[in-house]
């Protein structure tokens, strides 16, 4: 039984984020990956220059086409630029009964761009936090979703608590990749609190971090995986892909997901892989 899982979000031409990074990531995972774009974007690893969202009617007919014939066993979205798409997608959760729903909450770009407006954000919280079985936000798109300001592990437990009891998602994965010391995340199922942890790496090149942690967590659960299970294979890989930098481009490069493989490989017969 093949595992597939669908991404609904914008493009990355540079390959490092956005549709490009997550189909990377289910493929390097064994998993079938399917898209539906929702934005074009002209961004490289300096910034983000211009977008175009698609046409409403089209990104509906990406979404029919791919239920209609093969239907994904999760979906994960990021770039979800506005109101109007973001009710779509919570519609179409909901008319297809979306088995394993990821909540990329894509809204700055790594380079600091904003991606997506205020009535978007507010859509977000209104109409997919309460669908999302897992929902993935970095410290500033935590704060943008609650409405507090982190500073602290505390602060990170609160934000968890909130979307979860408040905002209405199944579990929420408040990720510390911009908070100092280790990168730790925690994880709030409605029950309990879960760390995961991993060193930090002094490296420039995390462009896509969050669209790949996200996917690998969605590739996870279109297996079968358990949530934890997902998040900690999604957490090595994603270490590994920021470990093992390919130094691309002029600004802040992207991950490397051939990471893993060049772990294995070094560990298996100490060959290294050129940059």
């Amino acid at each position: 039984m093949i595992s597939k899982a669908l991404t609904i979000a914008g493009t990355d031409p540079t390959g490092g984020a956005g549709i490009q990074a997550d189909l990377k990531t289910f493929q390097e995972l064994g998993v079938f990956g399917m898209s539906v774009i929702t934005s074009v974007v002209s961004q490289n690893t300096t910034g983000v220059f211009s977008f175009v969202d698609m046409d409403l009617d089209f990104v509906e007919s990406q979404i029919d086409v791919v239920f209609d014939d093969i239907r994904p066993d999760a979906v994960k979205t990021g770039m979800l630029s506005n109101p109007e798409v973001i009710a779509l997608v919570a519609k179409k959760h909901q008319e297809y009964d979306v088995n394993h729903f990821v909540l990329d909450p894509v809204m700055v770009a790594s380079s600091g761009h904003e991606l997506i407006s205020q009535d978007a954000r507010k859509a977000v919280r209104e109409q997919l936090l309460p669908l999302a079985t897992v929902v993935t936000p970095n410290l500033p798109e935590a704060e943008a979703l609650t409405g507090l300001t982190i500073t602290t592990v505390e602060d990170m437990k609160r934000a968890g608590k909130m979307l979860v009891e408040e905002y209405g998602c199944r579990a929420a994965l408040i990720k510390g990749g911009h908070y100092k010391g280790e990168a730790d995340d925690y994880l709030y199922d409605g029950h309990a609190f879960k760390k995961y942890t991993a060193k930090r790496f002094d490296t420039v090149h995390t462009h896509g971090s969050g669209c790949t942690y996200a996917a690998a967590i969605a590739a996870g659960l279109a297996e079968g995986l358990d949530m934890e299970e997902s998040i900690t294979r999604g957490k090595t890989f994603i270490t590994s892909a920021i470990s093992n930098p390919l130094e691309l481009g002029q600004g802040q490069g992207p991950t490397n997901h051939w990471g893993h493989r060049w772990e294995e490989m070094r560990k298996r017969d100490g060959r290294h892989w050129s940059k």
